[in-house]
């Protein structure tokens, strides 16, 4: 399902991905605009594998980015009082992220998602970044 103002996973804010996307479902949910479908798993899923990964609760981020924080004041904030990451860990992090799903503990749950959401056609659709943007009804990025 397409929704206006959130963005690809793939999308990056100083250099990580998936970020973006989470403070765009944060802002969305704030002014009522995000989907049902996406309000029972806030803070959940990639959301806690990110706040995770900086070292913050969900819950304090929410309360920053809902104080008007923009993407960039929110990371800066996420530094400061989260863990500290290299430039090493944020590639890392991304590579983990951009291959979820494939050949790993996500590939089961990806291919339920690609038959839930009429995909099991689409071959090119190996991670679950690349089954958000398909469902999200966003052009196929090439992983490089």
């Amino acid at each position: 399902m397409k929704v206006p103002g959130l963005r690809s996973p793939h999308d990056k804010v100083a250099g990580l991905v998936y970020f973006g996307r989470m403070l765009d479902k944060i802002r969305l949910h704030q002014r009522g605009e995000l989907p049902a479908d996406f309000r029972e798993n806030l803070g959940e899923g990639f959301d806690k594998a990110c706040v995770q990964f900086l070292g913050v609760t969900y819950a304090e981020i929410v309360a920053h980015v809902q104080g008007g924080a923009s993407d960039d004041e929110a990371l800066a904030w996420c530094r400061a009082h989260g863990r500290p990451f290299t430039e090493q860990d944020t590639d890392v992090w991304n590579e983990f992220m951009r291959k979820r799903g494939w050949n790993d503990v996500a590939s089961e749950r990806l291919k339920q998602r690609k038959t839930e959401g009429g995909f099991t056609a689409r071959d090119e659709i190996q991670t679950m970044f690349d089954y958000i943007d398909a469902d999200e009804e966003r052009p196929f990025r090439a992983q490089v």
